[in-house]
């Protein structure tokens, strides 16, 4: 695909994340606009439409894909249509920008990214942490030699029946596992396994146990993983999300030979300790505003015009996902 003047978006999906995270950043940075959304309900696609000045909406996906105008498409749908959806977008010749988790599983990760490698068009991925200032600074810090040598990683999540950092729905689809490809875990642990790859580079081996326990709806809600990278840093990982709000808990911790660093990966503030044996504790803290995927977007509009490059792809998505599949037992 060659680099673009302007681009010009097509969303498929209008949901929560639509609405504050994400495309009031597409229609607001320089040398970006939205020009159509796709929704199955009319209603509720010209709606949308209205509220924030898109030009055009349709429910029907060919208006969007023959559209020649529209040179990168948004997919903002639950991810067991992520696959489908991309592959046809490639096949339209449009970049594709597509939520997270990436889809329902690795196998159709790969399907597409071979289909945007046949086409010839690029693949982002939404992991929007990988660009956001208090993530920055987290891989600021190991990488100006904070920790010293790295040892290990501990990721600890827990949280009660209705997490206060998912938008709670009628229809709670995060927890149906034909349609999010799993429950809680694959739409939160995504997030920071993501960012985890973006620190230490690719996870080489996981396993892990994953359980229903409480039986309270069909996917899995305890879920216990170990992982290693290629740079030999080990991992583990503990997410639980039916405990009390007494044992909430959203922390990862990061041990080197000299020191730890420890943040939360949701909410706002996002607070960092870090503790040395030279400096004592330091603390610093981030609060990242809505639309908070503006600076990973402002990076995928500058790679599709020529002048950057974006930190979140296809291939780096798929390898989420290759791990989550093997913590559950999805991929063996």
């Amino acid at each position: 695909m060659e680099n673009v003047k302007k681009v010009i978006w097509g969303i498929i999906g209008g949901g929560d994340v639509c609405e504050v995270k994400s495309v009031p950043s597409m229609y607001s940075i320089p040398d970006s606009e939205v020009k159509m959304i796709v929704r199955r309900n009319a209603t509720k696609a010209s709606d949308f439409a209205r509220r924030h000045n898109i030009p055009f909406w349709t429910t029907e996906l060919d208006e969007l894909l023959s559209d020649n105008d529209i040179n990168a498409v948004y997919i903002a749908t639950p991810p067991n249509s992520h696959a489908e959806l991309a592959i046809k977008c490639a096949g339209a010749g449009k970049a594709v920008y597509v939520e997270k988790p990436m889809a329902n599983s690795y196998s159709e990760c790969l399907s597409m990214i071979e289909a945007c490698r046949e086409a010839n068009v690029p693949l982002f991925t939404a992991f929007y942490r990988r660009s956001l200032p208090g993530f920055l600074k987290v891989k600021e810090l190991i990488e100006s030699g904070q920790l010293g040598e790295m040892r290990f990683v501990n990721i600890e999540m827990f949280q009660p029946l209705q997490p206060e950092i998912i938008a709670q729905q009628k229809n709670n689809w995060r927890v149906l596992p034909d349609i999010a490809g799993g429950g809680y875990f694959h739409d939160l642990a995504s997030h920071q396994l993501d960012f985890l790859d973006f620190l230490f580079g690719p996870i080489t081996g996981a396993q892990g146990i994953s359980r229903n326990q409480a039986q309270l709806y069909p996917a899995d809600d305890i879920v216990t993983g170990t992982f290693i990278f290629e740079t030999g840093v080990i991992g583990n990982g503990l997410w639980c999300f039916t405990t009390n709000l007494v044992s909430e808990q959203d922390e990862t911790c990061i041990v080197g030979s000299i020191g730890q660093l420890s943040y939360n990966t949701f909410g706002s503030p996002m607070k960092i300790s870090l503790v040395t044996s030279s400096n004592g504790r330091e603390e610093f803290t981030f609060d990242h505003s809505q639309p908070i995927q503006e600076p990973l977007i402002q990076l995928v509009v500058d790679e599709l015009r020529g002048v950057g490059v974006s930190p979140a792809t296809g291939i780096s998505g798929a390898r989420t996902q290759w791990v989550m599949d093997k913590i559950t037992g999805k991929q063996r």
